[in-house]
């Protein structure tokens, strides 16, 4: 059977979502053809010929985008069976059956797009799927070596800019899906509900194999959290640096698993780590709280000590406008970033990221939220909210403007920040001293990918 496997976005990473599946199937004997559409046009054959389409879709950017791409695919090929897989399948359900896919699932995707297949092909019976809820499926695979042989070089793809400015190409794999924690804002909680699943470390290793083959000097590890299983990640980088003594990676982890490993810093800048995100989302107790995050705002700081003593840069990430948010607090946490110099460190679009409230969101336990929250538009794939102080929300419709153009010149990290600082400083009224708004915002260089970080 031809089938076509969809990418709209992810990152700026080669699709791990697309090589995976891609394997299966290939491994069952079916024709598939994989299209980034990141970094590929369309091809009209491929769709025209494919008896099976399927879009992959981790995250919201790429839901949306693949709504939009729905109606032209069925124009081409009105025959196909559509489905989607991915993080957000169950979560944009009623949208994307609304606009003519046919099958999807969540959660642990790759036996049941084989069966999907088989069973469209006449070889077996419908695939089965999760007992408990028809969009998920929490099964344990057996994974098999990614196979991204049709995918676009990894030249194509978000490069590690490094301090002195060299380019090194990136690589992307998973060590792991699904996370252990239950934040309230995570669309990975409606999905997997404190489950994870890892992946086999010999297949962890092959992928990555592969990639250092096609010219990969970094690897990006995607996994949600990386030490939500130490006891496989920690052999597993040792066992990567032991084959590929040169190679760097990156890896993202919660504040709150720092704290409980300080002494894996060490272990993990010997292996090769250059960097860790970690999504500290807001540096006010009340709203971390509520997002359940696990962390204070004093466990943030001592963390980024800790990541400096150990030799590893740290790269928060943030969602600084929620329906909590105040000038005050938003121009703390600018102030912290000042002072903790890690303007370098933290991507211009993390401090005008909105809140989103998706369908499944634990954010609707909040009563006071459920209160402001308009009905949930199928269009946009979220709850739509609005701040009680409009100031808020023009401001961050103001900071997204800004980063958009800046990004759009090439405008350093540090220059982004300074008119993000006066934007917010203006929006507040707050009176400053102009020697105060000059202060020098000198960034620190730190190693960073150069695709902007959209969720």
């Amino acid at each position: 059977m031809k089938i076509l496997l969809i990418s709209t976005y992810e990152l700026g990473r080669q699709p791990f979502g697309l090589a995976s599946p891609a394997a299966w199937l290939r491994k069952r004997g079916h024709e598939v053809t994989c299209l980034d559409l990141s970094r590929q046009a369309l091809g009209e054959q491929a769709v025209r010929e494919a008896g099976l389409i399927a879009f992959y879709v981790p995250m919201h950017t790429a839901t949306r985008l693949t709504l939009e791409l729905l109606e032209p695919i069925r124009k081409i090929n009105s025959g196909a069976h559509l489905c989607a897989y991915g993080l957000y399948a169950p979560l944009a359900a009623e949208s994307l059956r609304a606009t003519g896919v046919e099958s999807l699932l969540g959660g642990e995707f790759e036996q049941w797009l084989v069966d999907l297949a088989e069973h469209l092909a006449g070889l077996s019976a419908p695939p089965r799927i999760h007992p408990l809820d028809s969009n998920v499926s929490l099964a344990r695979l057996r994974f098999i070596t990614p196979d991204r042989a049709d995918l676009p070089s990894l030249k194509n793809y978000a490069h590690l800019v490094m301090p002195e400015g060299e380019h090194r190409l990136v690589g992307y794999t998973e060590a792991s899906r699904g996370c252990k924690h239950l934040c309230r804002h995570c669309p990975i909680v409606p999905v997997y509900n404190g489950v994870f699943r890892i992946v086999d470390r010999e297949v962890v290793l092959a992928d990555i194999r592969q990639q250092v083959k096609a010219g990969a000097q970094h690897i990006t590890f995607g996994d949600p959290d990386f030490f939500n299983g130490v006891g496989h990640a920690v052999p597993l980088v040792e066992a990567l640096h032991w084959e590929f003594p040169e190679l760097t990676y990156d890896v993202t982890i919660k504040v709150e698993h720092l704290r409980e490993n300080p002494e894996l810093l060490q272990t993990l800048r010997n292996t090769g780590c250059l960097f860790i995100v970690s999504a500290v989302e807001s540096l006010d107790d009340g709203i971390l709280e509520k997002l359940q995050k696990g962390h204070t705002r004093e466990e943030f700081f001592e963390v980024v000590e800790e990541c400096r003593r150990g030799g590893i840069a740290l790269q928060p990430t943030f969602v600084p406008f929620t329906p909590w948010t105040t000038f005050e607090n938003y121009l703390d946490l600018l102030q912290q970033l000042r002072r903790l110099e890690l303007i370098g460190a933290v991507a211009p679009i993390q401090l005008a990221i909105r809140l989103l409230v998706t369908a499944g969101s634990r954010l609707l336990d909040i009563e006071e939220l459920r209160k402001r929250i308009g009905p949930f538009d199928a269009k946009s794939l979220i709850y739509p909210w609005e701040h009680s102080n409009p100031g808020i929300d023009r401001l961050c419709e103001e900071l997204q403007d800004i980063v958009s153009s800046a990004e759009k010149l090439k405008q350093g990290r540090a220059a982004i920040f300074e008119k993000i600082w006066r934007a917010a400083n203006r929006a507040s009224d707050r009176h400053i001293e102009e020697n105060d708004l000059q202060m020098p915002v000198a960034a620190k260089r730190v190693p960073y990918l150069n695709e902007p970080w959209y969720c």
